[in-house]
C-alpha cells in the first residue's frame, strides 16, 4: 500500500475507534502494513482526534527501525510480531475495548464461540498473559497466543485486545464481534446462576450488586448527583438530570454567587476543590456498573492497567451523608488524596480531573474497571494487577504521558 494512503487511513482510524469507545484517550495503538517490511503506526501519547499523517511513524518489521523525530506507539513489537506470524493480515488495531476489558482479567481464553462470531474472528479467542504495557513480557505473552490459535483477536490480560485483519473493514470487524462475543461469554454466565435470560448487560450488574452488597454501604442515604466546573474562585454546579438552573458558588465561603437553590452535594464538591487545586472538573457518575460497585466495595484495586494509570493505585469507597455535609465531605475529598476517582457508598463515584477531556477519560476507564470487577464477582475468577506494578504505572502516566496528552 502507497505510504501516505496508509497513514490517512490509521487516521480515519483513529478517529473511529475513539468514537466508538474502543479507545479511550491515547490508549491502544493502530496499523497498516506498507508491505512485507514495513508498516505505518500511530505516534506515542499522542490523541487520536488530531493527529496528522506527519504524526504516522514508518517502522521497520524486522528491527522495529524507524526515522524522525516522532516516536511510534510503545506496542510496535506487537504490530511488527502481527504481520510476521499473519502474512495475510493488513491492518492491526490494538483496543481497550469495553467487553474484552472485562474478560481480559479472567484469566482464561474463551472456547465457546457461536457460529456467526466464528465466521468473523474464528472459533476461540485466547489470552495472552500478563505483561506491563510496552514490555517484552506482554509482546512474547501476544506471540504465544497468536502461534497456539487461528482467532483473529487475542484478549491482553488486564490490558485490551489485539484485533487483525485483512483490511481496515476487517479489522473493525473483528473488533466489533468480539465485543458480542465477550458480552455473550458474561450473559451465558449469568444464565448459569440463574437460569434466567438477562434483557442486557443492566441486568447483570443489577443482579451482582444484590448479591455482594455490603450492607453498610448499601444502606448509605441516596441524594442527587452534580457535575460542576471550577470558574475563578467559583464554582458553577448543575444536576445530571438536567432539572432546576445552574448555581455559582464561592469556593473558599460557600456563598452563592448566582442562583437560588444550594444543593446539598455542593458541599461535597466545594470541599474537593478546596483540597485538590489540580481539579478544575467533577463528573458525578451513577452508571449501573459504577453503582453496583459503589454498593459493594469498599476498595477497587486496579483489574485493569490502564485504571491504575487514569484513576489510581486503588479507588477508595466514601460515604457522603446529605444531612452531615461538612464533616462527610472532607472525608470524601482526603479519599481522592493521589487519586482521581472515589467511589459514593451506595451513589456511584466522582470522576476528577484539570480538564473536562480528561474527567471524561476517567469516567470511561472507571466505568470499565468496575464491569470488570462485576465480572470477577459472576465467574469467582481474576486477580488483581500486582501492587508494585500499578504504582510504577501510575508513575509513569503521571510523569510521561499526561503531559504529552491533550489539554
Amino acid at each position: 500500500m502507497d505510504i501516505q494512503a496508509a497513514k490517512e487511513l490509521v487516521i480515519k482510524a483513529g478517529k473511529e475507534v475513539v468514537a466508538s469507545g474502543l479507545i479511550a484517550r491515547t490508549w491502544g495503538n493502530i496499523s497498516c502494513r506498507i508491505d512485507d517490511k514495513q508498516f505505518v503506526i500511530t505516534p506515542s501519547g499522542r490523541a487520536y482526534e488530531d493527529l496528522t499523517p506527519d504524526e504516522i511513524v514508518l517502522v521497520n518489521i524486522e528491527d522495529l527501525a524507524y526515522d524522525g523525530d516522532v516516536k511510534p506507539s510503545s506496542e510496535k513489537g506487537i504490530h511488527a510480531e502481527a504481520y510476521k506470524l499473519r502474512p495475510e493480515v493488513n491492518f492491526v488495531i490494538h483496543t481497550h475495548q469495553m467487553q474484552a476489558s472485562v474478560v481480559s482479567a479472567l484469566g482464561f481464553d474463551i472456547n465457546a464461540v457461536s457460529e456467526k462470531s466464528a465466521a468473523v474472528i474464528g472459533d476461540n479467542v485466547p489470552l495472552a498473559a500478563y505483561g506491563l504495557p510496552g514490555t517484552g513480557k506482554l509482546r512474547a505473552g501476544v506471540v504465544a497466543a497468536i502461534k497456539r490459535s487461528d482467532s483473529k483477536a487475542v484478549i491482553m490480560a488486564h490490558h485490551g485486545a489485539l484485533c487483525m485483519g485483512e483490511s481496515y473493514e476487517d479489522a473493525f470487524a473483528v473488533a466489533a464481534e468480539l465485543e458480542t462475543v465477550c458480552e455473550g461469554f458474561i450473559t451465558n454466565k449469568y444464565k448459569e446462576w440463574t437460569g434466567a435470560v438477562a434483557e442486557g448487560l443492566e441486568t447483570v450488574y443489577s443482579y451482582i450488586a444484590d448479591k455482594f452488597a455490603n450492607q453498610k454501604l448499601a444502606a448509605a442515604p441516596q441524594f442527587a448527583a452534580y457535575n460542576s466546573e471550577r470558574e475563578g474562585s467559583v464554582f458553577n454546579i448543575t444536576a445530571v438530570n438536567g432539572e432546576g438552573e445552574m448555581v455559582r458558588i464561592d469556593i473558599q465561603s460557600g456563598d452563592l454567587v448566582e442562583g437560588k437553590d444550594y444543593p446539598a452535594s455542593a458541599e461535597l464538591h466545594r470541599a474537593i476543590y478546596k483540597k485538590r487545586k489540580d481539579v478544575n472538573y467533577i463528573v458525578h457518575n451513577q452508571s449501573p456498573e459504577v453503582m453496583a460497585a459503589s454498593k459493594t466495595n469498599k476498595v477497587l484495586k486496579p483489574l485493569l492497567d490502564d485504571f491504575a494509570q487514569l484513576c489510581g493505585v486503588t479507588v477508595k469507597n466514601r460515604t457522603f451523608n446529605p444531612n452531615d455535609t461538612l464533616k462527610t465531605a472532607k472525608k470524601v475529598a482526603k479519599g481522592l488524596k493521589g487519586r482521581n476517582a472515589v467511589l459514593l457508598a451506595n451513589n456511584g463515584a466522582l470522576c476528577v480531573a484539570g480538564s473536562a477531556y480528561d474527567a471524561t477519560a476517567v469516567e470511561m476507564v472507571l466505568e470499565k474497571e468496575c464491569k470488570t470487577e462485576i465480572g470477577k464477582k459472576l465467574f469467582y475468577a481474576g486477580k488483581p494487577i500486582n501492587p508494585i506494578e500499578t504504582r510504577l504505572m501510575r508513575f509513569v502516566y503521571l510523569q510521561k504521558y499526561s503531559k504529552q496528552a491533550k489539554k
